[in-house]
């Protein structure tokens, strides 16, 4: 995952880190604004800085999945470039959340929503405290946009089905 910060990862996909944490994914958490990564951890995602990642030595794994906000989706050339790069491959399941869809996606990504689990909504609630965020925001489901691989291949986005 790709966000601007922690409080933005925790509001918009607690539920659904947490699920997927808890089917066995290892999820890697990449923020700009690191600051307290213990919303996260109660999650179970491990918190990487942006900066430090982006630095490092170019990776031979691809990811199996990708999930990013779209603000830094707008601010960031470089996430930016990586999420095209992911939907032209259409081997990695790339997700996005936020309240602007940027239009140069609107014919690649589709609207989908995750069933948040009894205990993600759980372990969400504590997550969102830990980040000093209303509570309120720990619903049932919660909505995204995602890419052609993950609706096409039955393999991906087993926990999200379309919106609707």
């Amino acid at each position: 995952m790709v966000a601007p910060n922690i409080a933005d990862v925790v509001r918009w996909t607690g539920g659904w880190l947490f699920d997927r944490t808890v089917a066995g994914w290892e999820v890697t958490v990449l923020v700009a604004d690191p600051g307290d990564t213990r919303p996260l951890r109660i999650l179970g995602a491990t918190v990487l800085d942006l900066e430090q990642f982006s630095a490092a030595p170019v990776r031979e794994a691809w990811p199996q999945a990708v999930a990013v906000a779209s603000a830094t989706y707008l601010s960031d050339s470089r996430v930016r470039d990586g999420v095209l790069e992911c939907l032209d491959r259409g081997r990695t399941e790339v997700t996005m959340w936020g309240e602007v869809l940027p239009a140069e996606l609107d014919h690649r990504v589709g609207s989908v929503q995750h069933r948040v689990s009894v205990a993600g909504r759980a372990f969400k609630g504590c997550a969102l405290r830990a980040a000093g965020l209303a509570t309120e925001v720990a619903g049932s489901v919660e909505v995204f946009r995602t890419g052609e691989a993950a609706r096409m291949y039955p393999r991906y986005g087993l926990d999200l089905v379309p919106a609707g």
